[in-house]
């Protein structure tokens, strides 16, 4: 690398209950679940034992807006010593219409609209909300900026697993229309870098902090017969 590194680490918040059921979250406030309010803790904890080891972490705590991430990113910024900064320019896709469904009931009510959001087509507009190309440019366009504020920092992001997959792609140029092979976990520590020309990922999935098996929304196998998929339905 050359120059200055600035370093991301991306934190998904902790489960709810709508990531159990499928739910569509969005940008509809949902809190976390008993679960992930216990994953939070852990994750508090390992930042803590981290701090004590190496004396010093993260420069910036930063979080979206939406509860479930402040109650997440809460611990991690306790156990640094750091204000946390909210901001909603870290909140998850704006999925409008299909908010607050399961994917079963989009595909009743909205059929057409479902057909197309399954297509992984980038420039699909959910009704009232927002595509994937204006999700990945909103998200992306924060963090160069974020690399250009704090160049040489140490950044702790707390976000949805729709953020951390725009930072997955735009570390490594993978294609908004492809499916994605990579675990979105919440609660997780995810670390990418960027060196001043260059991203890399540096390590990505870790929830060796936490004590129970953490669920992921990886693509659902296309069922016999059927050439398509269905987009991660718990990502949101």
């Amino acid at each position: 690398m050359t120059g200055k590194t600035t370093t991301l680490t991306l934190i998904r918040h902790g489960e709810t209950d709508w990531n159990r059921v499928k739910r569509i979250q969005g940008h509809t406030d949902i809190p976390l679940s008993a679960e992930g309010e216990h994953q939070a803790v852990r994750l508090g904890a390992r930042v803590a034992r981290e701090v004590a080891a190496q004396g010093h972490v993260f420069d910036q705590v930063l979080t979206s807006d939406l509860q479930r991430a402040v109650q997440t990113a809460e611990p991690v910024a306790k156990a640094c010593g750091l204000p946390l900064l909210r901001t909603a320019n870290l909140r998850e896709r704006h999925y409008g219409a299909f908010e607050t469904r399961t994917p079963d009931d989009i595909q009743a009510q909205f059929p057409q609209d479902y057909v197309r959001w399954q297509t992984r087509d980038p420039d699909f507009t959910i009704p009232g909300g927002e595509s994937t190309r204006g999700f990945y440019t909103r998200i992306t366009d924060f963090v160069r900026q974020l690399v250009r504020d704090y160049e040489g920092q140490h950044l702790a992001l707390v976000a949805h697993g729709g953020v951390l997959d725009c930072c997955y792609r735009l570390a490594t140029g993978l294609d908004l229309s492809a499916p994605r092979s990579y675990p979105l976990l919440n609660a997780s520590v995810n670390r990418i870098a960027f060196d001043g020309e260059h991203w890399q990922v540096l390590s990505w999935g870790d929830v060796t902090h936490l004590d129970d098996a953490v669920r992921d929304e990886i693509n659902d196998k296309p069922a016999e017969g059927n050439s398509t998929d269905r987009v991660d339905p718990r990502v949101v």
